[in-house]
């Protein structure tokens, strides 16, 4: 089996992983906190944070050394325009997702801690719910832009 050729496949499988879960996971976080159910909204929440642990972050540390090792042996320069756009739109989305990490991981602790006490969700849940909405949409944006980047490599 070619190298580049099993490389190219893990790269692939690895940013199907990383955008798949982080829009599958935003999803359902969406809409539980649409539900108004403190009980989904706790499930899902930590459901979330283990899903990113678990399955995103192991992608987005492959994604960058599999991308410049493909880079390297098929002779792209770094300065391609492609390539450029490529890391700052992979900056963007990764400035956006480690806020959102965080606001995950103080989402779930709020509802788990909500439901422990029976009391309703705090005003400062809605208020990292409103923003880790808003990081989200720029973040998953950047990424698509980033397939159409890799897959076209436009000159």
């Amino acid at each position: 089996m070619e190298p580049y050729l099993l490389m190219k496949t893990l790269h692939i499988l690895s940013a199907t992983l990383m955008v798949g879960t982080g829009f599958g996971t935003a999803f359902y976080l969406f809409w539980a906190n649409r539900s108004s159910s403190l009980q989904a909204q706790a499930v899902v929440g930590k459901w979330v944070m283990k899903a990113d642990w678990w399955f995103t972050t192991p992608a987005v540390i492959f994604q960058p050394l599999s991308g410049l090792w493909m880079v390297r042996q098929a002779g792209w320069p770094l300065d391609s325009v492609w390539i450029l756009a490529t890391f700052a739109l992979y900056a963007l989305a990764g400035a956006c997702w480690l806020p959102v990490v965080w606001l995950q991981i103080r989402m779930a602790k709020l509802a788990a801690a909500a439901i422990e006490s029976g009391t309703p969700l705090p005003a400062r849940y809605w208020h990292y719910a409103k923003w880790w909405e808003r990081l989200g949409y720029p973040a998953f944006s950047a990424m698509v832009v980033v397939y159409f980047l890799m897959v076209f490599k436009p000159v």
